[in-house]
């Protein structure tokens, strides 16, 4: 491995642009006209400080920017190295920099760590063999733009079954995420003049940003211990509401039997619409889950969402929503205009893993799997950091919030945890909140390395 030249940038503390930016495009540049070479590792956080009389904290912003961005990588315990970019990137062109090696890639790419041990790999395989033993045919034509019959009928079952929610397949559209669901729902809105969406505050920042590059008016409404404040809602117009009534994001505020049927009338009485985004809501480890606003609802008002990403495994992006008769009638009228994005050969696959019953009894593993990692968690920050930190939010779902007694910004501290594994975000990432909470995903940690995990991380946040 070359020997990568110094580190050679002068810093200035007065110009406009912080020092960690500068740092951090000095060796965005370096690596992109390949002065610095695929897997050569980056000097040590405290070695550049040195060099360069700056804080550690400076340089581990820059890294953590470049992480992010894709032009280095960590590995738990040794370092940052510069990634491989594309053939067109950088001076080092030649066919063995493009070329990947894949048996190494997952190991090399992946920085987080993973429990194979949460889904059945076996089944799914087992599953998608038979699709194409059997039903290649169906894959020489295009997928329907809705999604898969026999995929919309298993959700039906599924949802009703799970969450009491009422609908027929044709009521069930498939798209790859929210995203393109939200994008679907919009041109339907517009058709029926609802111009105007409420959203959660704190809530969902991605969602708000479609809606309004989609042009509609953004009301943010507070949210209370017991969900959205009803009473703060428009009235008089027609209007939607986007709410996550089982668990929200990122409060984990449970909307109680009552408030939910309040929130019905609202929209009764005011031709409106609510959007009930149930996600993580099969994923409840203390008591039993409240009933979906959907199934409860008598004058079809709800739109509801769901997904497949935290019950499956994160790669498979499909994801659903159910339209009231009337909203879904709209989109059958439009959706030849517009192609499926969702794989054929994963929707037909996975329409198999649910009729032989692999969903059902993978769920039930994962609510077990993920109620006795919880616990491990909530003891292990109890034990290594009781007044550093404090979990929230711990009731459902493959996250907790943490609540961390410290000045150092929390950029970083997810940069330390990524260090080694373990995958931390800020919440502000994810929300239009000024906090410096931090979003902990413990699922994917293997069960027998989660205290040992926390307690390295407590380590590096401390010191």
């Amino acid at each position: 491995m070359s020997k990568m030249k110094p580190i050679s940038i002068e810093l200035h503390n007065s110009s406009s642009t912080s020092m960690y930016i500068q740092l951090y495009d000095y060796l965005k540049g370096e690596i992109t006209c390949g002065d610095m070479a695929a897997g050569e590792k980056l000097p040590s956080l405290r070695s550049i400080s040195k060099s360069l009389g700056v804080s550690i904290t400076t340089v581990e912003m820059a890294y953590n920017q470049l992480l992010v961005e894709g032009y280095v990588i960590s590995k738990p315990q040794s370092g940052y190295y510069v990634a491989k970019l594309s053939a067109g990137v950088g001076a080092g062109n030649r066919a063995d920099d493009a070329a990947v090696d894949f048996e190494n890639y997952p190991f090399e790419d992946a920085r987080y760590k993973y429990d194979l041990s949460s889904f059945d790999f076996g089944k799914w395989k087992k599953c998608m063999s038979e699709v194409l033993n059997y039903y290649s045919h169906l894959l020489l034509f295009e997928s329907d733009p809705q999604g898969e019959q026999v995929l919309r009928f298993e959700i039906s079952k599924y949802v009703y079954s799970s969450r009491g929610v009422i609908c027929t397949p044709d009521q069930i559209v498939i798209s790859a995420g929210t995203q393109q669901l939200t994008n679907h729902l919009s041109r339907i809105m517009n058709r029926l003049n609802i111009g105007h969406v409420a959203t959660e505050d704190p809530g969902y920042l991605p969602v708000q940003k479609i809606f309004r590059d989609h042009g509609f008016t953004i009301t943010k409404i507070p949210v209370a211990a017991d969900g959205i404040a009803i009473e703060k809602l428009p009235v008089n117009i027609p209007s939607a509401v986007y709410v996550s009534p089982s668990n929200q994001f990122p409060t984990g505020s449970v909307m109680p039997i009552g408030r939910r049927y309040e929130l019905l009338d609202w929209a009764a009485a005011n031709n409106s619409i609510i959007l009930e985004d149930d996600y993580d809501s099969e994923l409840r480890y203390f008591g039993r889950p409240v009933p979906a606003l959907q199934g409860l609802d008598k004058k079809s008002n709800v739109v509801y969402f769901g997904s497949f990403s935290s019950t499956l495994f994160p790669a498979i992006k499909i994801s659903y929503m159910i339209l009231p008769q009337k909203m879904a009638g709209i989109f059958s009228e439009t959706k030849g205009d517009y192609d499926q994005t969702c794989s054929k050969e994963e929707q037909l696959t996975l329409a198999l893993f649910m009729e032989k019953g692999y969903y059902y009894t993978g769920i039930r593993k994962l609510r077990n799997l993920y109620a006795q990692k919880l616990q491990t968690v909530l003891t292990a920050f109890n034990k290594y950091a009781k007044g550093f930190v404090t979990p929230l939010n711990t009731s459902s779902g493959i996250n907790i919030t943490l609540r961390v007694t410290t000045k150092i910004p929390p950029e970083v501290l997810s940069s330390r945890a990524g260090s080694i594994g373990l995958h931390v975000a800020p919440v502000a990432m994810l929300t239009d909140q000024d906090t410096a909470a931090l979003i902990f995903y413990y699922n994917q940690i293997p069960l027998e390395d989660i205290e040992t995990s926390i307690q390295s991380m407590i380590e590096l946040w401390q010191h």
